[in-house]
């Protein structure tokens, strides 16, 4: 094995390491950002965030726009 080769073994795995951190990150990001902001249905950001990116990306950007939506307080009775 060449030196060449050794550099491209470690180049594969440093991208292959940054691929899945990347991935992992995408996923845990949703839910992270809904329960910092006190969503009430972070857990369901959460699990959103990850089935889609899991599914397939296209409505994975939905979760994230869902993690940053303010859901509005339930009017009361009294209220006019």
């Amino acid at each position: 094995m060449s030196g060449y080769d050794v550099f491209a073994w470690i180049v594969l795995v440093i991208v292959v390491a940054s691929a899945i951190g990347v991935f992992c990150i995408a996923g845990w990001l949703p839910g992270h950002i809904a329960k910092t902001r006190g969503h009430p249905w972070a857990q369901a950001v959460a699990v959103a965030g990850w089935i889609t990116l899991i599914c397939g990306f296209a409505l994975w950007p939905l979760a994230f726009i869902w993690a940053y939506v303010d859901v509005p307080a339930p009017r009361r009775s009294g209220d006019a």
